[in-house]
């Protein structure tokens, strides 16, 4: 397959072997968020964004497996380092009880495992000053460990979270969630979380503000702290926590005096701030963090998807230094995976792919802005490096846009409640970027008409 020439290919979805395999998977698979009936062949060619299905269909990914491949398919220098790891087993151990090393000093690795991913996500934090890291499974995990930690740390009793938030599904984490009630209805939770409006409009200031977020007087965060009138006493607020771009929720881009007032509020009353980056870092905003967009700075960083593995990062001050007040059998000890997030580090910084997410999202913005002005049903279109949006007026023309554009062969995913949105991979070119806008506009008429 030649990435500088493949183009999507599609006979028919599902095709035969598609449809035995989804099958045979729901045979034993408990119900869950499957999107399409897409079953990715991973013997067939791919590179980039293209990837074959079981049955010879090519299609274009601009899914990125909701981040979790932000280098696409078979990234020749990944694999290519990885090619110099003898696959050994096991691949996992208990990592919180164990240590791992590629058998050479901390200075001559050249295959890093844990601890060189902790390294560079300390690197990474600089700016926040963070120097400390514990890694997990998945990025529910991380969250989890993150709140766990802030709730440590200040002895409150109270979170604050914000509506529209996506930030996992584990019991924890769900308490935290205000997108769809499907997620957490009849789930026990945590007592006192408190939310407020998140900013729906990216333009907005304290004036204009729609969103309910700025009131008259005041902003609805601090008025929740106010410490001569707010119904939460600010000493007893273990942490405010938010996605810097709201993912799940719709792909909503804050405005900078949302941000400012999320800063002031925090530094103000001195409340640990989480930054949930599992989908908007490792670059996919065009900065390493979205928080880097905004005045505010984290006290906490989570990250996983694109890193691979979950990752709680903070500092010494906030973590707990008592010996097993956390702890995961597979914390540090998921080997394969780690090298994996270290080297994904390493190829993002080495060949300049956080300029090209934001070279190539203004060239996305500019081809969706443009269908979005042709387009009555089109009602926004937005975008922060390669984390894109579309909205529709219903969630039905939605649906109907992202299944004309997997018949075409172009892999989408939907957020909010009538959100469209892409993550292509952060290499796309500027082919494949006019290919897949071209794909999605075509899409868009055959469903939209």
């Amino acid at each position: 397959m030649d990435r500088a020439t493949v183009e999507p290919n599609v006979e028919r979805l599902p095709g035969d072997r598609a449809a035995e395999w989804v099958e045979y998977h729901h045979q034993t698979a408990a119900a869950s968020t499957y999107v399409y009936d897409f079953v990715w062949d991973l013997s067939g060619p791919a590179i980039g964004p293209f990837c074959t299905d079981v049955d010879g269909n090519v299609l274009m990914d601009f899914t990125s497996h909701v981040a979790a491949a932000p280098l696409g398919y078979n990234n020749p220098t990944l694999l290519d380092r990885l090619d110099a790891f003898d696959l050994v087993d096991p691949l996992k151990i208990a990592g919180q009880d164990f240590y791992v090393s590629s058998g050479q000093s901390p200075a001559d690795d050249g295959l890093p495992g844990p601890a060189g991913l902790m390294e560079r996500l300390i690197e990474l934090t600089a700016d926040y000053d963070m120097d400390r890291v514990f890694l997990s499974n998945s990025g529910a995990e991380a969250v989890e460990n993150a709140i766990k930690i802030a709730y440590d740390h200040s002895d409150g009793q109270y979170g604050i979270t914000f509506d529209g938030a996506f930030h996992g599904r584990t019991l924890g984490t769900l308490s935290l969630n205000r997108s769809k009630q499907v997620q957490k209805r009849n789930f026990p939770e945590l007592p006192s979380i408190y939310d407020v409006p998140f900013c729906t409009d990216r333009t907005c200031t304290a004036d204009s503000c729609g969103c309910g977020f700025f009131t008259d007087t005041g902003s609805q965060l601090r008025r929740l702290v106010a410490p001569d009138r707010g119904p939460l006493d600010p000493d007893e607020v273990a942490f405010i926590i938010l996605e810097p771009v709201q993912g799940e929720g719709g792909y909503r881009i804050p405005s900078q005096p949302f941000g400012e007032e999320l800063a002031a509020v925090a530094d103000t009353h001195d409340i640990t701030l989480i930054a949930d980056e599992i989908q908007s870092g490792l670059s996919r905003t065009g900065k390493r963090w979205g928080s880097d967009h905004y005045a505010f700075d984290p006290d906490i960083v989570v990250a996983a998807k694109a890193l691979r593995v979950g990752a709680t990062v903070s500092t010494d001050e906030i973590f707990p230094h008592e010996s097993g007040r956390l702890s995961s059998t597979w914390g540090a000890g998921d080997i394969l995976a780690s090298i994996q997030g270290a080297l994904t580090i390493d190829i993002i910084e080495e060949q300049g792919l956080r300029e090209n997410a934001i070279r190539r999202g203004e060239q996305f913005l500019d081809r969706l802005t443009t269908l979005a002005t042709d387009t009555e049903q089109v009602t926004d279109a937005r975008g922060l490096g390669l984390m894109l949006a579309i909205d529709f007026e219903t969630k039905a023309q939605r649906d109907a846009v992202q299944t004309a554009a997997l018949h075409r062969g172009l892999l989408t995913l939907g957020c909010g409640h009538a959100t469209l949105r892409l993550l292509p991979p952060l290499d796309v070119t500027e082919r494949e970027a006019d290919l897949g806008c071209a794909l999605l506009r075509a899409a868009t008429d055959d469903a939209l008409g």
